[in-house]
């Protein structure tokens, strides 16, 4: 699997955990695995981890750099997409940050609108430059 494939399998992760949020990312990973939707990853599976383990400053970060935009109101592709490539910004350093924000956009291309993409570039962005401003 590639890492572009990885990610896209750790976004289906996070966008599940959304609406089922009285699951843990474990137990969603286990119920795909034993129905034979997704194959055993490990990077996937622990970036959706990461993910999750730190959600809170995640979403305040979204909540700060969306001017007009809570994250309760975020569509939720969206807002799966960037917490994921936010997670990778913030806590994996081995991945720059250009290519996470490039794989959040192409992830928004793929899974919602032309305009989602223009705006998750812009919060990333804005969240990019507000986190090396700290």
């Amino acid at each position: 699997m590639t890492r572009k494939e990885e990610r896209e399998l750790a976004f289906t992760l996070i966008f599940e955990k959304i609406f089922n949020d009285e699951l843990s990312i474990e137990e969603i990973v286990e119920n795909a695995v034993e129905a034979r939707l997704i194959e055993e990853n490990t990077f996937a599976f622990s970036l959706a981890k990461l993910t999750y383990e730190n959600c809170e400053e995640i979403d305040k970060l979204i909540n700060e750099n969306s001017v007009g935009w809570r994250v309760e109101r975020l569509p939720k592709v969206s807002l799966a997409i960037m917490r994921l490539a936010l997670c990778e910004i913030l806590y994996v350093p081995s991945v720059p940050t250009g290519v996470s924000i490039n794989e959040a956009v192409e992830l928004a291309k793929k899974f919602a609108t032309q305009e989602d993409a223009s705006f998750i570039n812009g919060i990333l962005g804005k969240c990019v430059r507000e986190n090396e401003e700290k």
